[in-house]
């Protein structure tokens, strides 16, 4: 089944201050997660295995790079054994490039929270307001629930980050 985040990205200039808004406001932690995102060529959309200490998943998604909210159709499977799938997929596809990144997660309600340290790309913060556990949510609340945390956290405009972390590499994009 498919499923949508309304999602931003954003440089994060005070990563503190916004782990300490998530604590103060109930968000449950669920840990610091060392992942390995390798992407795979594929004709149309992406496809990446993550591999982590918490996160697991083999994820098909499609999503427009443009800053502000935007929308991710994304499948996913949990996976047992990365390293035997991460061969596989890449004699049958090949690497197109990997990710690595020190991840803080965190959840209110249907929404998760990424604090991100990329190593040549540095600190982001990520909010996925989704319908995996409520299908029943539109489009448009997920949309409000990503602006609102926009707002508390002080993103601004200038802050938005367009494209994935797998293209800035691939494009030796500096923030």
């Amino acid at each position: 089944m498919s499923h949508i985040n309304i999602e931003i990205k954003a440089k994060c200039f005070h990563p503190e201050k916004v782990e300490a808004f998530l604590l103060a406001n109930g968000a449950r932690f669920a840990g610091l997660d060392h992942q390995k995102d390798t992407y795979f060529h594929v004709p149309a959309g992406r496809l990446k295995l993550r591999q982590g200490n918490i996160e697991n998943s083999l994820i098909f998604y499609n999503r427009p790079n443009q800053s502000g909210p935007k929308q991710s159709d994304f499948l996913l499977a949990k996976i047992g054994d990365g390293q035997a799938q991460q061969a596989l997929l890449a004699k049958a596809l090949g690497i197109k490039v990997i990710v690595e990144k020190h991840r803080k997660i965190f959840f209110i309600d249907n929404i998760k929270f990424h604090i991100d340290e990329v190593p040549c790309l540095g600190a982001f913060v990520e909010i996925e307001a989704g319908n995996l556990q409520d299908p029943s949510l539109t489009v448009e609340q997920l949309h409000a629930q990503c602006a609102q945390y926009m707002q508390a956290f002080g993103i601004g405009e200038a802050d938005l980050v367009e494209n994935s972390y797998s293209d800035m590499l691939l494009n030796g994009d500096r923030p």
